[in-house]
């Protein structure tokens, strides 16, 4: 019942939403490294931050990482609104984390030498989950295909929190994608949306896999991680700063060198993600065989693909222009 009260909130809350953001001029102008040609209403993801408070009522017990997603989210809208400096972000995100770890107790439990790689380990996903928000759709569908099988291993297998703080999420994407999984989206999720909800994956997956001690989990994660980890080296090769924005990324050469549909691309990634779910969720004590099975495939996909895929328009574009140098071979993988 409180879910069927909760859809039209969040629905309703969207629409305000914009008027408020057109108001102050929250937008996301198109530049020469966007997916977008048109100016958008940006922090539509602040849907997440109505949803974890919906959580932190109806599930007191679970303030603390909810607190955590309040930091981390009232940072990232913040730098949607206003460009804010990295330090002063990546304090929150740190400050976040920090309350997270806390909550699991992972300070008095691990060695202390493996605190430090957990920080790495959780910012980068956050990071990563945030460098992966750049076409329609795609943060939307993903997550909701990732909290899709998180819920169904709560429900049917082993459960490992209250199923509130699984539901919440998912119904916030839906209506998020109401607005954005368009040839012409309404809305962008923003920072506020990309990292709120890569937070609360994170606390999920940690849950689950404190709890069953099954780390196969963390392929749940797969395609995104592929993508981003793969881009990062792709980028570290080329002597790039890997802050910087930048049009790498395997989705981003589909989306606007091959010109494919960004709702068909986003639907890709949600499909092949949803298909490594379902092995993992088959077999999750075959950690090393899923791996091999399911992210080696994505990764040699990635190698093989992406070079091409950027030589055939690099040489059409030689094509049409033939003064133009042809050292584009250096941009290789």
């Amino acid at each position: 019942m409180i879910y069927l009260i909760l859809l039209p909130f969040f629905y309703a809350s969207m629409l305000l939403y914009f008027r408020i953001a057109d108001y102050y001029n929250i937008i996301d102008k198109p530049n020469e490294r966007s997916s977008h040609s048109e100016t958008t209403i940006r922090g539509g993801g602040i849907i997440y931050l109505l949803a974890a408070l919906a959580a932190v009522i109806l599930e007191p017990s679970y303030w603390q990482p909810i607190l955590a997603l309040f930091i981390i989210g009232s940072i990232s809208f913040a730098d949607d609104s206003f460009t804010l400096s990295r330090n002063m972000r990546v304090r929150f995100h740190f400050a976040a984390v920090s309350l997270l770890f806390y909550y699991f107790g992972l300070y008095f439990s691990q060695p202390i030498w493996l605190i430090p790689i957990l920080y790495i380990l959780v910012i980068g996903i956050i990071n990563a989950y945030n460098f992966m928000d750049g076409i329609n759709g795609i943060t939307g569908s993903y997550s909701l295909v990732v909290l899709a099988g998180l819920q169904y291993v709560n429900l049917k297998q082993f459960p490992f929190i209250a199923a509130d703080l699984i539901w919440l999420p998912m119904l916030a994407s839906a209506v998020f994608l109401l607005f954005n999984f368009r040839t012409k989206a309404k809305c962008f999720a923003g920072d506020v949306g990309s990292v709120t909800i890569a937070l609360w994956i994170i606390m999920l997956l940690m849950q689950l896999i404190i709890s069953s001690g099954h780390f196969a989990y963390i392929l749940f994660l797969s395609v995104y991680g592929v993508d981003a980890v793969l881009t990062i080296i792709h980028r570290l090769f080329l002597r790039q700063n890997i802050f910087e924005p930048h049009r790498l990324h395997f989705y981003q050469i589909l989306a606007n060198e091959q010109k494919w549909s960004h709702l068909l691309i986003s639907g890709i990634y949600a499909a092949l993600q949803l298909l490594i779910i379902l092995a993992v969720i088959l077999y999750p004590t075959h950690f090393t065989l899923l791996f091999l099975c399911s992210t080696l495939p994505l990764v040699l996909v990635y190698v093989w693909a992406k070079p091409l895929l950027q030589n055939n328009k690099e040489a059409a574009v030689v094509e049409e222009q033939p003064n133009i140098s042809r050292n584009y071979d250096q941009i290789r993988l």
